[in-house]
């Protein structure tokens, strides 16, 4: 399958790799150092901080305030209007629930005013469902009416997604594409500064096997780094992972290939370190924050998300969270799968386009 003249350059590559004690260290600890933070803050989200003012200091109302504080959701702080606004506007809270001042509630209706802070709309829609529950209730309370329907709840000790669930496959994804690049592109860069592509140039080493051994060596290397990961998240967080092993690693391994490509290109076109740097960091940088690596691609405008779901980035994350969480195979046929194909055929049009042998190594 591989010439032993690939297996051998790959090989090389590698021990120039593993010398490289400061990069390896660097890359293994920024993701772990990460994940430790993760691990002594909590990580999960804060209760939605809400006011409230009960201008009609009655029994009802009285109700409709205990009834919200009992939501898990919702830390409720009463006061005044006045102070209260001025937390909203400070930043303290997300919303502010205004009960009007309305005698008869049996007859009549009452307008709940709700007020929020413009910079967090989306959590208006889990803070609208709260209170329609809590309306509800009130309301059949004060009618003396019960429910129509009753739900009787079977806990069938289902674990439920934590967010450290949703962060670990985003967070490979995001490794997988740093370690590539920088093991085609900067490594091609390096490789052109110190003069080994030229001498590599004028050996009977061809093109082919040049590529070849960078593309397995740096399989390896992301293969060791991520697996240290992944099995210590696995071991220690108790992430969960319904899908197999072996689609696991064939994502990873499909995600490696395509920004392998990617930098290869990147270091086709650039001569120097300085010049590759920013070239790379305009690629890198926006889909970090767009391709749903540390929060859903949900909780972006609208208008962005239908291209931030077709990233690079993005299909190989939402793929590696399909097979953690979901269950999906590497094979299952999706959206995400789509894009993989599609950004593996880019990629390696790309890097075929602008890698020239003689180019690269002058």
């Amino acid at each position: 399958m591989f010439t032993e003249s690939q297996i051998h350059l790959a090989l090389v590559f590698l021990k120039m790799f593993l010398r490289d004690i400061q990069s390896m260290i660097f890359n293994l600890f920024f993701p772990m150092a990460f994940i430790g933070v993760f691990i002594f803050t909590g990580g999960e989200p804060d209760p939605i901080k809400v006011g409230f003012v009960d201008k009609a200091s009655n029994q009802l109302s009285k109700s409709f305030s205990l009834l919200l504080a009992e939501d898990t959701t919702f830390e409720v702080l009463e006061g005044s209007e006045d102070k209260l606004r001025d937390e909203l506007i400070e930043g303290e809270l997300v919303a502010i629930i205004e009960v009007p001042e309305v005698s008869d509630y049996a007859n009549g209706s009452a307008n709940l005013k709700l007020i929020l802070d413009a910079s967090q709309v989306r959590q208006l829609d889990g803070i609208k469902d709260s209170i329609e529950k809590t309306l509800l209730s009130i309301e059949r309370e004060m009618r003396g009416t019960d429910a129509m329907f009753s739900l009787e709840i079977e806990d069938v000790k289902a674990r439920p997604q934590r967010y450290i669930d949703f962060l670990i496959p985003g967070l490979l994804a995001f490794m997988l594409m740093n370690l590539s690049i920088a093991g085609s592109g900067f490594n091609l860069v390096e490789y052109r500064r110190r003069g080994i592509l030229k001498r590599l140039f004028v050996t009977p080493i061809k093109p082919k096997d040049f590529i070849v051994s960078i593309v397995l060596a740096r399989l390896m290397i992301v293969l060791i780094q991520l697996s240290v990961i992944l099995w210590f998240a696995l071991l220690i967080l108790d992430i969960q992972l319904i899908g197999g092993l072996l689609s696991m690693y064939g994502m990873i391994m499909l995600g490696s290939l395509i920004f392998l490509c990617f930098g290869f290109c990147f270091g086709s076109i650039a001569k120097t370190q300085e010049a590759i740097r920013p070239l790379v960091t305009s690629f890198t940088f926006p889909q970090l924050i767009l391709s749903g690596v540390f929060f859903p691609i949900s909780s972006l405008p609208e208008i962005i998300q239908p291209v931030a779901q077709f990233l690079p980035l993005s299909v190989i994350a939402s793929s590696l969270r399909g097979i953690a969480n979901d269950g999906l195979s590497l094979l299952s046929f999706d959206f995400n799968l789509i894009g993989v194909i599609f950004w593996l055929i880019v990629s390696f049009f790309l890097a075929t386009r602008f890698f020239v042998w003689r180019d690269v190594a002058g």
